[in-house]
């Protein structure tokens, strides 16, 4: 039986979606999944902590098996969320997935218990203006992450939750209080 609850947070690229994870975990107990790729390690990474690094006979082995909540190709790298690891974690208490909208629609297929909530910008320039101002890619780069963000945002409604990240505090807080009571409380 499970103890805790699958938290799954998606939102474009440059929402502030790690940021958020990385003050929860600060704040509250709860393990961040921990997703399979077929694709090698990059320096510094850590097989079992940054990803599960397997091989691609593997992973398809696991496919097979209906050992994963989602998976997707990505090139050609193959990328999943590992069932057994997320069932493991969620005996022990709650479970944050940061993953795509695809992947989260998939995840909410196999696991309706899942909770999934949108981390969303206050609008689309903010959201532009975020991923300049990290300065890590070219303008095509930024033109394709928009158009991206407009088929993430378009999902919003299949979502049991929509977060504006306008306040870190209180976007993390509003996971925190869905986490903890299962709903939202606007002060």
């Amino acid at each position: 039986m499970n103890k805790g609850t699958l938290l799954v947070l998606s939102g474009p690229s440059g929402v502030g979606k790690g940021t958020i994870v990385g003050e929860i975990l600060k704040r509250r107990k709860a393990a961040l999944s921990v997703s399979c790729t077929t694709r090698a390690p990059r320096e510094g990474e850590v097989d079992g902590v940054s990803y599960f690094f397997l091989t691609r006979d593997k992973f398809e082995k696991m496919i097979e098996e209906d050992g994963f909540l989602e998976y997707s190709r990505h090139f050609d790298n193959l990328y999943g969320t590992p069932r057994k690891f997320v069932e493991d974690k969620l005996s022990e208490g709650d479970v944050i997935l940061e993953i795509d909208v695809d992947g989260a629609l998939n995840v909410k297929k196999a696991y309706p218990q899942a909770v999934l909530v949108m981390i969303a910008p206050p609008d689309r320039a903010a959201l532009r203006a975020r991923l300049e101002w990290r300065g890590t890619e070219d303008e095509q780069v930024i033109a394709r992450r928009m158009e991206r963000a407009d088929y993430e945002l378009s999902k919003s409604p299949l979502y049991d939750y929509v977060i504006v990240n306008d306040d870190l505090g209180k976007a993390v807080g509003q996971v925190i209080q869905i986490l903890e009571k299962g709903d939202i409380i606007n002060d």
